[in-house]
C-alpha cells in the first residue's frame, strides 16, 4: 500500500487540528486518506475528483464497511480536498481533454465566465459533505450558466444534455472553501468525547466499555441537535430514554446501557448530579435462557475446524472461556506440567485459573513449539515484537521480544503501526475463529443459533448435568454474582429430589 508523502502528511495532520478532530479519531482518518490514495492509483483514477470518490465509497461498501465507517471515509477525502492540492494534468488534445471529447476546440478562458481547472470534473449544483465531526456543511457549486457564488438546489446527479446537441464543455469543480480557522470547539462535544475517554481510563474500564458509552454520548448529542453539553438537564436524557423505548423500539438491555452511560456521563465528566428520572421506568430483563449444544452436537462441530481454529474452539468449550479470554492466551498463561490455564484479566479485571483437559495436552505442546518457531523467525527478521497490556513496554524494554509474552495464537501475518511503521504481531482475529466456528455449525447440520459463546454454556450446562456444584461452576466461569449462573439451571433436565425428606430418614 501506498506511503502518504511527508508533506502531505503534515499539512493533513494540521488540517484535521484546525477542524478539531479529537485526537483518538485522527489516526483513523490517516488511514482512510492513505486508503483513498491507495484506491485511486490502482485503479488509476485521479484524486481530486468526485467520481473517483464515489467509485471508492461504493468499493467500502462491496467489503461490507459499515455506514458509520463509510462517513468517516468521506469525512478524511473531505479534508483531503480542502487542502488545495494541485489537481491531476489532462493531456491536451487527448480524449482525457473535456474540449476534445465536446467535439470543439478549446476556448480561451474569459473574465466573465465560471473558473475552470483541468481535471474534467462536473460541477453539481450544491454538495452536502457529511463533516467529520458530525456535522453538515454545504459547499456552494457554480452551475453552468450561473455565477459562481449563487447557489441552486441540490443535487447528487449530473444532468444530461438534450438530445442531439453536442455534449457543452464540462465546468470543473468549484473551489472548495476554506477550513474554519482554529478556535474553540463548537458547542464543547469534542473535549466532552476526550474528558470521557479520560474518565473511563483512569479507571480502568475496557475498551469496549469506552466504545459503548461514547456511542450512547453521540446519540444524546444528535438528539439534542448539539445543544452545549453545560446545558444538558435530567429532561434531555428523560425524553431521550423515552424516544429509544417508544419511538426505536430498543432491547432492555439496550436501554439500561443507554442510562448507565448518561449516568456516567452526568457524574464523571460533566460534574452533575443525575438525580431521579421521573417517568422512565428502568426497563426489566426478561429471563434468559441460552443455546446449549448437546455433547454429540459439539463434538460434531469440533471434527469440523481445522488448524488454526481447532485448538481455540476446543478451549472454549474444554475450559469455559469467553472469546477474548481465549484468543488473548499468551504462553505463560499455559502451564502444562500441573495442568491450569491462568485467565489473566478476565471480564470485571478479574484473574482465576482453569484446569487444563487432560485430551488436549498433545495439542497444546504442538502448539507451543509452532509459536516459538514463529517467534524464532520473526525475531531474525527484526520485528518489534508483540503487544504488551497497558504500559508494560516502557517498564520492560525487552519483554515484547521474550517468548513468554507471545500470543498463544498468533495471528497470521505481522500488523504495521502507522506512524513508526514498526511491525508487531497480534492474536487471532476474532472474527476469523466466529466465522470458522458458524460455518462448522452449518456444515454439521444444527438448527440452532450457535456461537463462540455458545461453547461456554454447553460447558457449564454439561457440568451442571454431571451433577457438579453451583458454586463450583461459578468459580469455573469467573461469575461475580451467583444469579448470572443460575440461569444454566433451566438448560438442562434438574436431577435433584424436590420431594423435601428428614436426613433422619435418608
Amino acid at each position: 500500500m501506498l506511503a502518504i508523502p511527508p508533506d502531505l502528511l503534515s499539512r493533513y495532520d494540521a488540517s484535521l487540528a484546525r477542524n478539531e478532530i479529537p485526537a483518538y479519531q485522527r489516526p483513523h482518518y490517516r488511514r482512510w486518506l492513505r486508503f483513498y490514495l491507495d484506491f485511486c492509483a490502482k485503479y488509476e483514477r485521479p484524486t481530486h475528483q468526485r467520481g473517483s470518490v464515489r467509485s471508492f465509497l461504493r468499493k467500502l461498501e462491496e467489503r461490507k464497511q459499515t455506514e458509520w465507517m463509510r462517513k468517516q471515509a468521506v469525512g478524511a477525502v473531505r479534508l483531503y480536498f480542502f487542502l488545495g492540492d494541485p489537481k491531476p494534468q489532462r493531456t491536451p488534445g487527448t480524449r482525457d481533454d473535456p474540449r476534445v471529447s465536446a467535439g470543439r476546440p478549446a476556448p480561451q478562458a474569459a473574465p466573465a465566465s465560471p473558473p475552470r481547472s483541468s481535471d474534467g470534473g462536473v460541477r453539481h449544483r450544491e454538495q452536502s459533505w457529511p463533516h467529520p465531526a458530525g456535522r453538515h456543511d454545504t459547499v456552494m457549486r457554480a452551475g453552468p450558466g450561473s455565477g459562481a457564488g449563487q447557489s441552486g438546489q441540490t443535487s447528487g446527479t449530473v444532468e444530461a444534455p438534450r438530445p442531439g446537441l453536442p455534449a457543452a464543455p464540462r465546468p470543473p469543480l468549484a473551489e472548495a472553501p476554506s477550513p474554519p480557522a482554529a478556535g474553540p470547539a463548537p458547542n464543547g462535544w469534542p473535549e466532552l468525547y476526550d474528558r470521557l475517554a479520560a474518565a473511563i481510563q483512569v479507571r480502568h474500564y475496557s475498551g469496549k466499555t469506552l466504545k459503548s458509552y461514547r456511542s450512547w454520548a453521540r446519540k444524546l448529542q444528535g438528539f439534542t441537535r448539539n445543544k452545549p453539553p453545560a446545558a444538558l438537564t435530567v429532561d434531555d436524557v428523560k425524553s431521550f430514554l423515552t424516544h429509544l423505548a417508544a419511538d426505536r423500539h430498543v432491547s432492555a438491555s439496550s436501554q439500561n446501557q443507554a442510562f448507565n452511560a448518561l449516568l456516567f456521563l452526568f457524574r464523571h465528566v460533566l460534574g452533575k448530579e443525575f438525580g431521579q428520572v421521573e417517568g422512565v421506568v428502568r426497563a426489566k430483563k426478561r429471563p434468559y435462557v441460552p443455546v446449549v449444544l448437546s455433547r454429540e452436537e459439539v463434538q460434531r462441530v469440533l471434527d469440523r475446524l481445522s488448524p488454526p481454529f481447532e485448538l481455540p474452539a476446543r478451549l472454549l468449550y474444554g475450559c469455559g472461556l469467553r472469546l477474548f479470554e481465549c484468543l488473548k492466551l499468551r504462553v505463560q498463561d499455559i502451564n502444562r506440567e500441573v495442568g491450569i490455564l491462568k485467565v489473566h484479566d478476565g471480564k470485571g479485571q478479574r484473574d482465576r485459573t482453569q484446569p487444563l483437559p487432560e485430551v488436549l495436552t498433545p495439542a497444546l505442546r504442538a502448539q507451543l513449539e509452532r509459536v516459538a518457531s514463529v517467534h524464532r523467525a520473526d525475531l531474525a527478521a527484526g520485528y518489534a515484537g508483540t503487544f504488551l497490556p497497558n504500559r508494560y513496554g516502557q517498564k520492560s524494554k525487552s519483554a515484547a521480544k521474550e517468548l513468554a509474552w507471545q500470543w498463544f495464537f498468533p495471528a497470521a501475518r505481522l500488523t504495521r503501526l502507522p506512524g513508526t511503521g514498526e511491525l508487531r504481531r497480534y492474536h487471532l482475529h476474532e472474527t476469523a475463529l466466529q466465522k470458522a466456528l458458524k460455518t462448522a455449525v452449518q456444515e454439521a447440520g444444527i438448527p440452532k443459533r450457535a456461537s463462540a459463546h455458545t461453547l461456554r454454556h454447553s460447558y457449564a450446562s454439561h457440568l451442571l448435568q454431571a451433577n457438579y456444584d453451583i458454586r463450583t461452576i461459578q468459580e469455573l466461569l469467573g461469575h461475580g454474582n451467583m444469579k448470572t449462573t443460575m440461569i444454566y439451571t433451566h438448560t438442562v433436565p434438574s436431577v435433584t429430589v424436590k420431594q423435601a425428606r428428614s436426613p433422619l430418614d435418608l
